[in-house]
């Protein structure tokens, strides 16, 4: 992380310190470029920032829930303990991981936040002195500072997991569900992610019909398509299951030979700042979210 980089990263620490509203509302613009609307919320992300403010801080559920360790419990909760993959250690902190105990795959991630995963595969030609730095950069990041996400607010554990084979490439695909107010409606799949530059993002609806809701889905071809994957349709219903208590909350998962593996549960995609996703795509999903009320306590 360069010098600019830093001092941003500590701007937005401060500024969230001091007001986790004025952080959203300067945050929003800058991605958005207009104001954002806490009062009468329309889009997904505007959504997202009212229930970041509202609903989110003591909220024990989604707090255990953005913990892609305590996730776990709640996954087996609802009877799906057959989805989570094979945990091989747990750590407190970089300096516990004992390398050679590793198998020759695995992906070491932290329990909190977007990025900073290790996925190695093959053990052999990993350069573990860098490993342990990308680590250690991404477990300084305080993510419910930068973009007030204060669901992450617990302490910090490094997961490693079995490594998920792919049907093709060195990384599986992610299908990330949305889903709002537990029904499982959209699939997000990134094709390429850690091969190649610019990973392909397409959405698809519960019949694999192509949603050109983002830039990447409504630049394709009039003929495009993708093969329906095989447990695709298995795959929504675990998202369902999943999201039932939440009013909106994106179900991440891989698919190995047509068996679902469970990723984590996101509250918050991009911090609420997607500036990717087509505008009237944002006001559609925010219109599929109800919002909670608040008790006047």
């Amino acid at each position: 992380m360069d010098f600019r980089s830093n001092i941003s990263l500590w701007l937005h620490y401060l500024l969230t310190m001091l007001s986790p509203k004025w952080s959203v509302r300067f945050q929003f613009r800058l991605c958005h470029h207009r104001r954002l609307n806490l009062e009468n919320p329309q889009t997904l992300d505007e959504k997202i920032q009212w229930m970041k403010l509202y609903y989110y801080k003591d909220n024990d559920l989604v707090n255990q829930c953005a913990d892609k360790v305590r996730v776990r419990d709640y996954v087996r909760d609802c009877g799906l303990s057959h989805i989570l993959n094979e945990v091989l250690a747990l750590y407190q902190k970089v300096e516990d991981i004992d390398w050679d105990a590793l198998p020759d795959k695995f992906v070491l991630k932290w329990n909190y936040g977007n990025g900073g995963n290790i996925v190695c595969h093959d053990k052999t030609r990993l350069d573990i002195a860098q490993a342990e730095a990308e680590l250690r950069r991404f477990q300084r990041i305080k993510f419910h500072l930068i973009s007030y996400e204060p669901q992450y607010i617990f302490p910090k554990q490094l997961l490693c997991e079995r490594f998920i084979e792919p049907a093709q490439g060195t990384t599986p695909t992610d299908y990330k569900v949305y889903c709002f107010n537990g029904k499982a409606t959209y699939v997000l799949c990134c094709y390429g992610r850690g091969e190649q530059a610019h990973p392909a993002f397409y959405f698809f609806d519960r019949q694999w019909q192509l949603q050109r809701q983002n830039k990447q889905g409504q630049q394709a071809p009039p003929d495009f398509s993708i093969p329906k994957p095989e447990g695709i349709d298995q795959l929504f219903e675990y998202a369902e299951m999943l999201s039932k208590p939440f009013p909106f909350v994106r179900a991440d998962f891989y698919l190995e030979q047509g068996k679902a593996w469970f990723g984590e549960l996101t509250f918050t995609p991009s911090g609420g700042f997607d500036y990717g996703r087509l505008p009237e795509t944002d006001l559609l999903f925010g219109q599929m979210v109800s919002l909670p009320k608040l008790s006047e306590s």
